[in-house]
C-alpha cells in the first residue's frame, strides 16, 4: 500500500473585520489566520530583502493592517496601511507562516 501526502491548498481568504489578520481557509477544510504584522514582517519583495541586508528593516510593525488582497493564482499581493504593496505570498509561503 502507497501512501500519498498531499499539501494543504488555500481555497479562500479575506482579512478580519479589524483587518489585523488575514483569514485563510484551505481545500482540505483546515482555517487559521495569519498576523498582519507577521505577513509585514515576512515580506521577500526586493524592497523589504534590501532594508533587511542594509540592517534598516524595522523590527516591528504594530498596528499594521491589511487594506488590500490581490489573488495572482499563485498567490497574494497583500498591501497594508503603512503603503507598503510589494509582497507577493505564494500560498504555499501563508501555508508555512501559518504553521502547515
Amino acid at each position: 500500500m502507497t501512501m500519498t501526502l498531499v499539501a494543504p491548498t488555500v481555497a479562500d481568504y479575506e482579512a478580519s473585520a479589524d483587518l489585523a489578520t488575514l483569514l485563510v481557509r484551505t481545500a482540505e477544510g483546515d482555517a487559521f489566520g495569519v498576523p498582519a504584522e507577521k505577513l509585514r514582517l515576512s515580506c521577500k519583495c526586493a524592497h523589504c530583502t534590501r532594508a533587511r541586508f542594509d540592517d534598516r528593516f524595522p523590527a516591528r510593525f504594530t498596528g499594521i493592517a491589511i487594506t488590500e488582497i490581490g489573488d495572482l493564482g499563485y498567490g497574494l499581493n497583500i498591501s497594508f496601511s503603512d503603503g507598503h504593496n510589494r509582497g507577493i505570498y505564494p500560498k504555499p509561503y501563508l501555508l508555512s507562516l501559518a504553521g502547515r
